[in-house]
């Protein structure tokens, strides 16, 4: 869980949010959750990862990388194809759009609105959509323990360990749709949750989906980091959503309040 070592080759201003890692600038500490500027060869390096899984460095103007299918995220499971994209490689230049003008104030998160990330994610699910496939010890089973994320954790999905799942009868599934968050469970009772690259359809009976307004907590745990299912509506989940996106929005105007001069 290391992070890379990148050298600017213009003047730039960044960012790093996400999981908590330590951020250096030609080897001085530098604060994440706010603007930082960089000049032409400075050094900035990404170390170990200390809570979370998970961080991210934005650039303005942001990635000059192509479109595809509405997106310039790279899509790493699709890169056999030549689809979108690649991992990063040692030497690589990346690209960002011209910006204009430079910002001349920091832009910084105010420190309530900084997640905390534990060794433990706690996530709502609604149940369904194939809950006939399993048998009220299953579903209890399913909501009353701790699983571990093991090692086989990437952004398609996450093989979850703990007590078996029991399924009934009426296991066999036509492969339906697959969203992220969905909790599919297998013949050996041990769950996985689809993640932001899940693939487009599947047959496993899937037990439970997870709120979308929380995959950003699964996204942030790693293996052996353990996750707990609660138990929502589905009323209760378009509330939820509701408030997800309010605080975001929330999050921008405090943004602009807290900018300060470089």
């Amino acid at each position: 869980m290391l992070g890379p070592e990148l050298e600017a080759l213009h003047d730039a201003q960044i960012a790093v949010a996400g999981g908590d890692i330590s951020v250096q600038i030609n080897e001085q500490d530098a604060q994440m959750w706010q603007t930082l500027r960089v000049k032409t060869g400075d050094v900035v390096s990404l170390g170990r990862i200390q809570a979370g899984c998970r961080s991210y460095l934005s650039v303005r103007g942001g990635v000059n990388v192509p479109i595809v299918l509405g997106s310039r995220s790279t899509y790493v499971r699709c890169e056999i194809g030549g689809i979108q994209g690649r991992q990063l490689k040692a030497g690589d230049e990346i690209e960002e759009f011209d910006v204009l003008q430079p910002l001349g104030f920091r832009l910084s998160v105010p420190r309530d609105f900084v997640p905390d990330f534990g060794a433990e994610a706690n996530v709502r699910v609604v149940l369904g959509p194939q809950l006939k496939s399993f048998t009220e010890k299953g579903v209890e089973t399913f909501l009353s323990n701790p699983y571990m994320v093991t090692i086989e954790a990437d952004r398609m999905g996450y093989r979850l360990e703990g007590p078996a799942i029991e399924r009934g009868e009426l296991v066999d599934t036509i492969s339906d749709a697959i969203l992220p968050g969905a909790v599919q469970v297998p013949a050996s009772g041990k769950p996985i949750i689809t993640m932001c690259d899940a693939q487009t359809t599947g047959g496993y009976p899937k037990i439970a989906a997870v709120l979308s307004s929380d995959m950003h907590i699964l996204g942030q745990a790693k293996p052996n980091n353990w996750v707990r299912f609660q138990r929502t509506t589905l009323s209760e989940a378009h509330r939820a959503l509701v408030k997800y996106r309010d605080k975001i929005r929330t999050i921008e105007s405090k943004l602009l309040q807290q900018r300060t001069s470089f």
